[in-house]
């Protein structure tokens, strides 16, 4: 498990966002500003657009030309959040450490495990908090998921299906369809890093993996269709898919166990409700009658009432550890077992073959991290 940081003295807890698209405008910032504890206090965007969105919806937040410009004076702030593309958050996460700033990334937190390590190991030494925004651990599926097995309402599970699916046919000029290893493409880290750091969370680390890595797509350069079978201990198998050409889709989520099985389709609803500009308050995450899953076997399936999701726990656990000293929302060492594991899958697509993780793999990025 990754060391404690030392709590910060200031409160609350000035938070300041590079980015401000999609991650940074709809999700991070957000959330932020309705956390008890902390602070939104500065955005860094030099786009006039998104500094006049930033004037509307968080007035009392500063708006920044540069990175290197905040971080010219990093007494100013106590926390870096990098919600920016993929290919700057290794470098913008390095800088904020090197200058005793804590620091929340969006995922994925790098482009290797290797380079994820050495965050890691930088944070540690410095006695600073790292932690990635995986904020699908707080989707109702799951949560409603994590809580079947944890009572024992499936028996003992064998297998967990997950998909994110979606129809995404035209291939766009953005970052996010580059095939330059730089940029970090690809719909594997992108989607990916939720799907498997789910299955690590709930099953453990994983011993084997293959997986089938596909461009499919007119014109498309990077992968956008991808599978993944994990074996975990206890010989648990994780199935997972992601799809930019998914015309139909599956069920988001099937768990058999040989007590009983659990599948619920559809999406959590906090991005939507995000994205449509609500915040966190009374009857947050919680899912409609009409998308329950249902819970049974055969004919004798009924609806099992979901969790709730609950995005704005992560950040309330930011507050904590920064404030009291107790371990982050999200092991940035788990994020590096997601990573050995896409890094496993691109070898078992282009071998043709099951990957066995090595001991050493599994016992170092793997082990340290996961959780049951």
């Amino acid at each position: 498990m990754t060391s404690v940081s030392t709590p910060v003295a200031h409160h609350p807890v000035r938070v300041a966002v590079v980015g401000y698209a999609l991650a940074g405008a709809a999700f991070h910032a957000p959330l932020i500003a309705t956390t008890p504890g902390l602070r939104l206090d500065a955005v860094v965007t030099a786009d006039p657009g998104r500094r006049a969105q930033l004037r509307t919806e968080h007035p009392r937040a500063r708006a920044v030309d540069t990175t290197e410009r905040l971080l010219a004076d990093p007494e100013a702030i106590d926390l870096l959040v990098i919600a920016s593309p993929n290919r700057s958050h290794v470098p913008l996460a390095r800088a904020a450490l090197e200058a005793g700033l804590s620091v929340v990334v969006d995922k994925p937190v790098a482009g290797t495990s290797a380079e994820a390590i050495a965050l890691v190991e930088l944070a540690e030494a410095r006695g600073l908090m790292l932690t990635v925004f995986q904020n699908r651990r707080w989707d109702a599926d799951f949560l409603t998921v994590r809580r079947l097995i944890a009572d024992g309402a499936l028996g003992r599970v064998h297998r967990f299906e997950s998909r994110f699916e979606r129809w995404w046919p035209e291939v766009t000029a953005r970052w996010q369809e580059s095939a330059d290893p730089v940029e970090v493409g690809g719909i594997l880290p992108d989607l990916g890093s939720h799907l498997i750091d789910q299955a690590l969370t709930l099953f453990g680390p994983a011993l084997q993996v293959y997986a089938e890595v596909d461009t499919r797509r007119d014109g498309a350069v990077i992968d956008d269709d991808v599978f993944l079978s994990l074996t975990h201990a206890g010989d648990v198998r994780s199935h997972l898919w992601m799809s930019a050409l998914s015309g139909q889709s599956g069920p988001r989520m099937r768990v058999l166990g040989d007590r009983s099985a659990y599948t619920v389709h559809g999406m959590d609803p906090q991005e939507a409700a995000l994205r449509d500009g609500r915040r966190p308050g009374p009857g947050w995450g919680e899912v409609p009658e009409a998308d329950r899953g249902l819970l049974g076997t055969g004919d004798g399936t009924t609806a099992h009432p979901s969790l709730p999701g609950d995005y704005p726990a992560f950040y309330a656990g930011v507050a904590r550890a920064l404030t009291e000293g107790t371990p982050p929302p999200v092991d940035p060492r788990d994020a590096v077992a997601a990573l050995v594991v896409m890094e496993a899958a691109r070898r078992s697509a282009a071998e043709g073959r099951a990957i066995t993780l090595a001991d050493e793999s599994r016992t170092g990025a793997l082990a340290g991290g996961s959780s049951r």
